[in-house]
């Protein structure tokens, strides 16, 4: 799973997600991407989740997927049946933080029909909804 190897803090507070996303909003490296529609938190297992039917889902064609986003928020959770009170509870799996806007996954080296559907496939391993997006390609003069 990915995880930072190092971190400043062990617990971090839980924050907001107001706002679109400023940066990582536009297609870096790929011809296909996976944007966010909404905010929200996605979890290490799900970005592993997504790579993994993504990879499958192109059958070795193109480039790997690039992963445009990282889980380096910690977040904390209390035992079972533990009574309120005694301190924050222990790190327990790492999160990425989601604005709208924000391009997750991209693509490069596959047809357009074989991007949409290993998206298609990795956006249902995701909390949250997300749109097919492809490099603006025509029109462009120079």
């Amino acid at each position: 799973m990915l995880m930072p190897s190092k971190v400043k803090f062990r617990k971090q507070q839980r924050g907001r997600m107001r706002g679109m996303a400023w940066r990582g909003s536009t297609l870096a490296f790929g011809d296909f991407g996976l944007k966010a529609i909404k905010p929200g938190w996605i979890t290490d297992r799900q970005i592993e989740a997504c790579r993994i039917a993504i990879t499958r889902s192109i059958k070795r064609g193109g480039k790997p997927p690039f992963i445009r986003i990282f889980p380096d928020k910690p977040v904390t959770k209390k035992p079972a049946e533990t009574r309120m009170g005694k301190g924050k509870g222990a790190p327990e799996f790492w999160v990425a933080v989601v604005k709208p806007g924000r391009i997750l996954f991209e693509l490069e080296g596959v047809t357009e029909a074989e991007a949409r559907q290993a998206f298609a496939l990795a956006s249902h391993k995701l909390p949250l909804p997300t749109k097919f997006v492809a490099r603006a390609t025509a029109g462009s003069g120079v």
